[in-house]
């Protein structure tokens, strides 16, 4: 009897190359549309659907869709669901909605001198009011979201210390997280608290996130055992169009404590500037320090946290080399002043003694 042949039946060979051919030949294109844009687009988070959106001219056209943005921004901020009138503004966001709107507020800001703004490009008038939208995440648990408006124009905003405060003295935002005792306090919420604060301005439609995500510094009072916790931004002020630039800290403070039954209660979350010689700019200079930041440029976030706190730690570094500076000059100041008063003294005394 012959041996079986082991070749593949005419059928199994046209199975066979229609196959290699549909493997060959099949792209992103031959995925249902519907499909991309309602079950994978949506599962990736604003860099990668930006960075997909360069991979294909098919990508890019479903990656511009208003919805899938809209869905990112919602997502990432929590906050920005809860006003109806901020969901107008986000969806309206010059020139494409949503999608600028997640590209102004996500990057981190830029405190490269050279990035302040142009000399000779007119700035647009101080907005009459400020949005801030706030959301605080432990663990990547949503713990404090809120949305609050501040108005600008009174000459009590200009002439007061720059601050936005979310929470009345006495109030406390009750959380369902354990609050850690003893030294690990500090470590715990370096690591696992993280803030968004974006501030926005309605009129210009222009928005910009002023924390750092991740701490840069946490502290513990030593006697009321509650955490400072500190995210910052540092901007590049140019007040004299074109003259050496001065940096300013753009200052969120989150100060939590525990409850009697031992959850986290967030106490404080405020906004403040700072300038290099330890000052709080008033409102009329804090608008100046935004204008800044509106229109700054930006920097590719680091979710690590780590390029916000160096940059905070060189500006405590210039702080100090200002302030050492400073007492230098004051010390030879002194000198001279107390060398002319011995000359001077000495000087009558010769006068006395030799009439």
């Amino acid at each position: 009897m012959a041996p079986p042949s082991t070749s593949p039946t005419p059928t199994g060979t046209i199975a066979g190359a229609a196959a290699s051919d549909v493997g060959a030949s099949t792209t992103i294109s031959a995925v249902h549309p519907d499909i991309l844009s309602t079950h994978i687009l949506t599962l990736l988070d604003g860099p990668t659907l930006a960075s997909a959106s360069c991979a294909s001219s098919t990508l890019h056209a479903l990656s511009s869709d208003h919805r899938l943005w809209s869905h990112i921004c919602q997502s990432t901020w929590p906050s920005t669901t809860t006003d109806p009138r901020l969901l107008h503004l986000i969806s309206g966001f010059p020139p494409t909605g949503p999608r600028s709107f997640f590209s102004s507020s996500f990057p981190l800001l830029l405190s490269d001198p050279t990035a302040a703004q142009n000399p000779h490009r007119p700035s647009p008038p101080p907005p009459p009011e400020l949005i801030s939208a706030v959301d605080i995440h432990y663990r990547g648990n949503l713990i404090f979201s809120k949305v609050q408006e501040t108005e600008t124009v009174t000459g009590w905003f200009r002439c007061s210390p720059f601050r936005v405060d979310l929470l009345d003295p006495k109030d406390v935002v009750m959380t369902p997280i354990q609050h850690p005792d003893g030294d690990d306090t500090c470590r715990e919420l370096s690591n696992d608290l993280s803030l968004s604060w974006i501030l926005i301005d309605p009129i210009g439609r222009r928005a910009v996130n002023l924390s750092s995500y991740k701490p840069v510094h946490v502290q513990r009072h030593w006697l009321t055992g509650e955490v400072q916790v500190r995210y910052s931004s540092i901007l590049a002020v140019d007040h004299n169009k074109g003259s050496s630039s001065e940096f300013v800290q753009c200052g969120i403070v989150v100060t939590c404590g525990g409850s009697e039954g031992g959850e986290m209660q967030v106490r404080e979350v405020s906004l403040q500037a700072e300038d290099m010689d330890g000052m709080h700019l008033n409102g009329k200079d804090g608008l100046v320090v935004l204008q800044t930041a509106f229109e700054g440029k930006r920097l590719k976030r680091g979710r690590s946290g780590e390029v916000g706190r160096k940059r905070y730690e060189d500006f405590l570094a210039k702080k100090r080399e200002r302030r050492e500076r400073k007492a230098r000059t004051e010390g030879r100041l002194d000198m001279m002043c107390v060398a002319f008063g011995v000359s001077i003294f000495a000087a009558f005394w010769i006068f006395v003694l030799c009439t």
